[in-house]
């Protein structure tokens, strides 16, 4: 029996209490002007809000009203030569003015379809004071192969929460991988939906700039079908790849960017491959030094870079924090194919302790007065490679866990989109490149080069010097 009874008119004596609400009378033409100005409210809302919908609408509806079907058919055809006519005569300006904001508005509408049950599934919606919040959808920007989707996040949501469900976002929405970013503001987080991949087409090699850009070096192509420029100033690069993952295509992709400036000087190149020469001799000509069967001149090599690195350091004391290459001083490259045979796998053990103390001046000190390393190594564990912390730029292509990519690329870059556990053996040279002080994982594909092309550079390009520790005849 109810403690209160709500009564409307007669009264209830089995209830102790009961509250009677008082009727209003409201007179008919009031009831009806109310209903009509609320629908007509509702209405207004809708045409603003979707305006990109009902202001075509109209305007088709107009036209067909004053001219027939000739109108609408006849403005569709106008539109549809001007765009052609665009798109033939500056396809840039057409895609970033007319076709992409077009689409974008198309894919909004689609993913909207779709944003509830995307965001309940995995897990994104918040329940607070027995009410559902989602995410919402601000934006869409469109572009080749990739839609930007700008989304406010509820409070206390960060873009991790996003990185980590970025599957099963990709398999809701259709597209072949999520990656999660931090936005413009703090409660905004950037989803880019890659849907093809460009990645999928050999990138062939490119031109060789006339002249470095040490800042962007040319290398290869994004994931969004737009090249990719590999910083070099300021870092280390380190290259982590099994076997026949195609880390010869990222080594060569870096020489073939530095080749114009190896030939006036600018730039020398110190080539080290423990294995003999398999990978690096066919272009050993674009090395300054090159040294490829005795360990004591590696050895002798990488402790000569770390004399001009500290010897460097002295002179730009006080002067400046970052060298500037020249030709008395040019910028000066270490590259070394399969690190862990130098520090790791060789057995003279006082050999070994002097490159691991040269190698760590190197990467700690080297940066700032023009002395780089670029290593490819296929097994990244510690104990192989201890100082792999010192390298702020890390490439990660095909490896054969999951557990390597974080160990690699740093923690928690496969829930950022890392997938380099799941890059086939049919994409050689695919990669995630990862810069320090950048969240996010860039998915490239470096530039390929067969060995008739590498050999070509070389007689090109090519000013060897020094191989093995000594020095060829005829050498400046």
């Amino acid at each position: 029996m109810p403690l209160v009874n709500v009564i409307r008119g007669d009264r209830i004596d089995s209830a102790p209490i009961n509250v009677r609400t008082p009727f209003i009378r409201i007179p008919m033409w009031v009831a009806l002007t109310w209903w009509t100005l609320k629908a007509l409210g509702r209405l207004v809302f809708v045409v603003v809000r979707f305006w990109y919908v009902t202001v075509p609408a109209v305007f088709f509806a107009w036209l067909y009203g004053r001219f027939g079907w000739a109108g609408p058919v006849g403005f569709v055809a106008l539109v549809a030569a001007v765009a052609a006519g665009w798109a033939f005569g500056h396809r840039p300006s057409f895609l970033r003015f007319g076709w992409w904001p077009v689409l974008s508005c198309y894919r909004r509408m689609l993913y909207r379809r779709k944003w509830m049950a995307a965001m309940v599934t995995a897990k994104l919606a918040v329940s607070f004071d027995s009410h559902t919040v989602l995410p919402v959808l601000r934006r869409v920007r469109c572009g080749g192969g990739v839609d930007v989707v700008v989304v406010r996040m509820v409070t206390g949501q960060i873009p991790d929460d996003f990185a980590k469900v970025a599957e099963r976002l990709a398999h809701t929405f259709g597209v072949r991988q999520v990656k999660a970013a931090p936005g413009p503001r703090p409660d905004v987080v950037l989803l880019h939906l890659f849907r093809g991949d460009p990645l999928a087409k050999l990138v062939r090699p490119l031109p060789v700039p006339a002249v470095p850009e040490f800042t962007a070096l040319p290398v290869g192509k994004r994931e969004d079908g737009d090249g990719y420029e590999l910083p070099l100033f300021g870092t280390q690069v380190l290259v982590v790849g099994a076997t026949g993952s195609g880390k010869g295509s990222v080594i060569w992709s870096v020489v073939r960017s530095l080749a114009a400036g190896v030939t006036s000087g600018l730039v020398q190149i110190w080539g080290l491959d423990p294995k003999g020469g398999m990978e690096l001799g066919m272009g050993a000509p674009m090395f300054t030094r090159f040294a490829r069967k005795d360990y004591a001149a590696m050895c002798e090599l990488i402790e000569e870079a770390a004399t001009v690195a500290k010897d460097r350091a002295g002179k730009l004391y006080g002067r400046t924090r970052q060298h500037t290459p020249t030709p008395d001083e040019p910028l000066i490259v270490l590259v070394i194919d399969e690190l862990a045979n130098l520090t790791a796998y060789l057995t003279d053990r006082q050999l070994k302790d002097r490159i691991k103390a040269a190698l760590s001046i190197l990467l700690s000190q080297g940066r700032a007065v023009g002395v780089h390393v670029v290593a490819a190594i296929q097994d990244p564990r510690k104990e192989v490679l201890p100082f792999r912390d010192l390298f702020p730029t890390r490439i990660g292509l095909r490896l054969a866990e999951a557990a390597q990519v974080d160990l690699v690329l740093g923690e928690g870059m496969r829930d950022r989109g890392a997938l380099c556990d799941r890059i086939p053996q049919s994409l050689p040279g695919v990669g995630f490149v990862v810069i320090d002080g950048d969240p996010t994982p860039m998915r490239v594909r470096f530039s390929y080069l067969s060995d008739d092309e590498i050999r070509a550079m070389a007689q090109t390009y090519g000013r060897l010097r020094v191989i093995d520790g000594e020095i060829l005849e005829g050498a400046a």
